[in-house]
């Protein structure tokens, strides 16, 4: 069993958050890291107490659904919630951020994008370029969680 190196290894958390969210147009997961250690996550969903797109519907404004906000945001503000710095952190995301996702990772001080999709319609790519964040554009890491029950089992006894 080989064990995932440490982009793959925070992706496929990236892709364990997307599993979270409630819009059905797009799953996406987010995971700010700092020194290889997780200091928030993020998923697409809707504001805290509100209705979620899977029960009541998608509000979609000029092909965009506003009621979810994205997983880079729910990542950035959890990390300013719990008093996390994020200057000079790694973002892993599923999907290509949004150009407003994008400004805010930027602006927030974030140094290095890991991606293993495109977003389709974005200025994301352009502004990470001109701020000198580093995108760094991987396979899809197995979905598969690599699990040694065996050894786990007799580690215990």
């Amino acid at each position: 069993m080989s064990r995932p190196n440490w982009d793959q290894y925070f992706l496929k958390l990236a892709m364990l958050a997307s599993e979270r969210a409630t819009c059905p147009r797009m799953h996406c997961g987010c995971v700010l890291v700092k020194d290889k250690n997780v200091i928030a996550t993020g998923y697409n969903g809707s504001i805290p107490g509100d209705e979620h797109c899977e029960e009541v519907g998608c509000l979609v404004i000029d092909n965009h659904c506003v009621r979810t906000v994205h997983a880079e945001m729910n990542a950035l503000i959890q990390a300013a919630k719990r008093g996390h710095a994020v200057e000079g952190a790694t973002v892993y995301v599923t999907n290509m951020p949004c150009t407003t996702c994008a400004k805010a990772l930027i602006t927030a001080g974030v140094r290095r994008v890991v991606i293993f999709s495109d977003f389709h319609d974005t200025l994301a790519t352009q502004f990470f370029s001109k701020a000198q964040v580093k995108i760094d554009k991987i396979e899809v890491p197995p979905k598969e969680i690599l699990y040694d029950l065996k050894s786990y089992s007799s580690a215990r006894v």
